[in-house]
């Protein structure tokens, strides 16, 4: 049995039907669904007695196992709701936690998961032990089922601390993995969005990749990191990340910071939204506020409107603010169309700087020309009668100065008994900008 209540501030056709595509995603089979408004919630049972009642009757009539509340309950509104339904209560932050749980396939997600949902049970412990004597107070009249319970306790705690050191060994590995692409300059971009805006689908058609990608709410949980090749042969790296939900519960945020880092350490975020919600402002509004709780809302962003297939008003097209810079970007991944657009666009954000135009190296720059060659950024060679190789470059200038670098030669001096930079195109010396 789903419950649902709308609270001063809420939406509650849009909630609803949230919740249960959530339930859904957890393999629940809906029996009955319960709502109804309130000013605030009850303190003793959330929905109140007369509700409450409701409620017992329609768990009874249906056979429910469980009662799954959209709302965050206390413990002792659980215990009490129990009670009265005889029957199990989930909170909504308990639902997410189970679709983690069941969607979890790597080391790191399920050392997350596992660390979110004991930091959401170790409130919850004294509902396991109600069928045990827990007596208080006094000397000698402390009884087996408060034992048992701070048995529990230690146990939950120690296993936390465990997991905790695991996460950050994950975290280090994670630092030093991203030390490494910074030395190759190689930058990041990073997937971001609500969840089921299309961002797996999105990742598997710009990558090639195959991550597993469906019509459900959370279908990925683990980060993956592609190679993904851009216009003028320009490389960078591109993460899919989990999806955001409205009040995600804090400890999975917690839980999951170590992945989120990919969002925070990102050069640029592609903010997917699904362009045929009718709610899509307001799911900016909550992507960009889990962005904000793991500071990473600095990071520049470029909105990616994806699912332009299902609507006939929304052709693909790049749409540009008042200085000519990319802001927004109309697609499907599903068909691919806009595809090619994208990338054009991520090019002109992440290599604005391009090296372009035509040098000559000598036989003796032989290392220079094979570390060019292999960078792709040679689009042409014409060798003279003298030997001296002409060689038409394009790619970006930090990674031209880089291969310079790595052969011994300044980007900007002597090679020989020439000039490195001679151009025959574009000017002497110079690099083109895009606008």
């Amino acid at each position: 049995m789903l419950v649902h209540l709308e609270l001063p501030g809420t939406d509650y056709v849009s909630d609803r039907a949230e919740f249960q595509e959530l339930a859904r995603s957890a393999g629940a089979e809906i029996v009955a669904f319960l709502g109804g408004s309130r000013i605030k919630p009850d303190a003793g049972l959330f929905i109140g007695s007369g509700k409450a009642e409701e409620a017992a009757a329609a768990v009874a009539a249906g056979e429910a196992e469980v009662a799954i509340f959209n709302h965050d309950l206390s413990p002792s509104q659980e215990r009490n709701l129990e009670r009265l339904l005889k029957c199990r209560v989930l909170s909504r932050a308990g639902l997410i936690l189970d679709i983690f749980a069941r969607r979890a396939r790597t080391h790191e997600g399920k050392l997350q998961v596992e660390l979110a949902q004991l930091h959401h049970l170790s409130t919850r412990l004294v509902r396991g032990w109600t069928h045990l004597e827990r007596q208080g107070g006094g000397i000698g009249m402390r009884g087996p089922g408060e034992t048992q319970l701070e048995m529990d306790r230690r146990l939950v705690r120690g296993r936390i601390d465990k997991l905790k050191r695991d996460l950050a060994d994950v975290k280090r590995h994670r630092a030093l993995s991203r030390r490494a692409r910074k030395r190759n300059e190689t930058p990041l971009v990073s997937i971001v969005g609500y969840t089921n805006a299309g961002k797996s689908t999105l990742f598997n058609s710009m990558t090639g990749a195959t991550a597993y990608a469906a019509d459900q709410l959370f279908a990925t949980l683990d980060t993956t990191i592609r190679k993904l090749q851009l216009p003028a042969d320009q490389e960078i790296l591109l993460a899919d990340t989990v999806g955001f939900i409205r009040d995600l519960p804090h400890d999975l945020v917690a839980a999951f910071r170590a992945t989120l880092e990919e969002a925070r350490e990102a050069d640029l975020l592609l903010h997917v939204l699904d362009a045929a919600d009718p709610e899509r402002a307001t799911r900016i509004e909550q992507v960009n506020a889990v962005l904000q709780e793991i500071e990473a809302d600095e990071v520049p962003a470029l909105l990616v409107f994806n699912k332009i297939d299902l609507r006939e008003d929304e052709p693909a097209r790049v749409e540009r603010d008042e200085t000519g810079r990319p802001r927004r970007v109309f697609l499907s991944a599903k068909t691919g169309e806009g595809l090619d657009a994208l990338r054009e666009v991520l090019s002109e954000l992440i290599f604005p700087d391009l090296f372009e135009g035509e040098v000559r190296l000598t036989p003796a720059q032989g290392k220079l020309r094979a570390l060019l060659y292999a960078a792709n950024a040679v689009q042409d060679e014409q060798v003279d009668e003298t030997g001296v190789s002409h060689l038409k470059l394009r790619l970006p200038r930090p990674r031209y100065e880089r291969i310079c670098r790595e052969a011994g030669v300044p980007a900007n001096g002597a090679a020989a008994d020439r000039p490195l930079e001679s151009w025959e195109s574009g000017g002497a010396g110079k690099a083109h900008r895009r606008a």
